[in-house]
Order: structure tokens, then sequence, then C-alpha cells
């Protein structure tokens, strides 16, 4: 009998070392070659950089823009606001006193704004995740106003900006409010300046 045990122990240890070395070594490591090869963008976060190269975001991942000046998100039920280590939802039904309650002040916030009609719903409703770092096209076009009056700027250059444009060819297009507020930050900065000597020993015209 013991040895009947021994020689049905040893292909079990055999195979739970193959499968621990395949399973967990060598699958790991061809995924993660594969990613990198064909994905390093996603694969390493979906990264939003600077223009000095410093990471400030990512694409997959919101978070909480709060000044007039940039596309707002959707509110965040995830700890204190966009936290992931604390990734959730509000888990409040639509009966729910508790959310109407929540939404009243945001409600309160967009039309203090001058948007008028009815509110996009993710911009007074957090998402599942409470991550989410995507508008719909119509909240971000009901925050277009508000943009080009603190940059002081027509309103109809924030709307046909061209990734706006892009947003809404297609209705379940979205924007990532970081890239897209990262972006923004140069859509209206003021021409350059030419240099003193940009037209030394050139011909003007």
């Amino acid at each position: 009998m013991g040895k009947d045990f021994t020689s049905a122990l040893r292909p079990a240890i055999v195979m739970t070392i193959l499968f621990a070395v395949l399973l967990g070594l060598v699958y790991p490591l061809a995924m993660t070659g594969i990613g990198q090869a064909l994905f390093p963008s996603q694969a390493n976060g979906s990264l939003v950089r600077d223009a000095r190269g410093t990471v400030i975001g990512s694409t997959v991942v919101g978070q909480a823009f709060t000044t007039d000046r940039y596309f707002q998100t959707r509110p965040s039920a995830a700890g204190k606001g966009y936290d992931g280590l604390a990734s959730s939802g509000s888990n409040l039904g639509p009966a729910s006193q508790a959310l109407v309650d929540r939404v009243k002040p945001d409600i309160a916030k967009r039309r203090a704004e001058g948007v008028s009609g009815p509110l996009p719903a993710d911009l007074v409703t957090a998402s599942g995740s409470g991550l989410d770092p995507d508008l719909s096209p119509a909240a971000a076009l009901a925050q277009a106003p508000r943009i080009a009056r603190v940059r002081s700027v027509p309103v109809e250059r924030v709307r046909t900006w061209s990734p706006m444009r892009r947003m809404h060819r297609s209705w379940v297009s979205r924007a990532s409010t970081c890239w897209s507020s990262t972006a923004r930050s140069t859509l209206c900065q003021p021409p350059a300046r030419p240099r003193a000597d940009a037209g030394v020993g050139r011909r003007q015209t």
C-alpha cells in the first residue's frame, strides 16, 4: 500500500510544480510581453503626460476636476471622490430619498452655470465604479458655455473644437475628461508673440 501511495504522490507533485511554473510564471510573463509589444500604452495604464513628460493622470481613471476652466467630471461615490482604493457605487436606487438629497445640490450648481433644459444624467449621478473618466457628448456640450465664459472665447469655438465634433458623430462616443481638460488647457491660450528678430534677414510679405 505504501508503494502505491508513493507512486501516486509522485505524479501529483510533478503536475503541481509543472502547472505552477506554467500558469504562475510562463503564462503571466508571456501575456505581459505581448501586452508591452502590441499595446504598450494600455499595458502601462493609459497614462496622460503633460508637455514636460510628467504623469498627470490616466485616460481610464477619472479625476475630480472642479475649476470652471475645465470639463468637470461626474460625481463619484468612491471614497471621498475618485479614490482608486475605494471603487464603488452608491447603491442608491431611483426611489431613494438619500439619492434625491445628494443630487439636488448638483442640479442647483448646473442651473447656476446656465445649463437649461433636461440635465444629462451623468452630470449629477455617479457611475457604478466611482472611477468612470468619461462624459457623454451631451454632458460635455452642456458645459461649453461655462468654459467659454471663463476663458473669454466664443462658445462656438468650444462646441466646434475638433474633439467635440468627433464626440457627437455617434451617440455611443465618449470624451475622456482627463484628456479633454488637458488638451483644453492649450486650446484657448493666446498666440505666442513673435520674437523681435523674427523678421531679420527675411523678406516681409
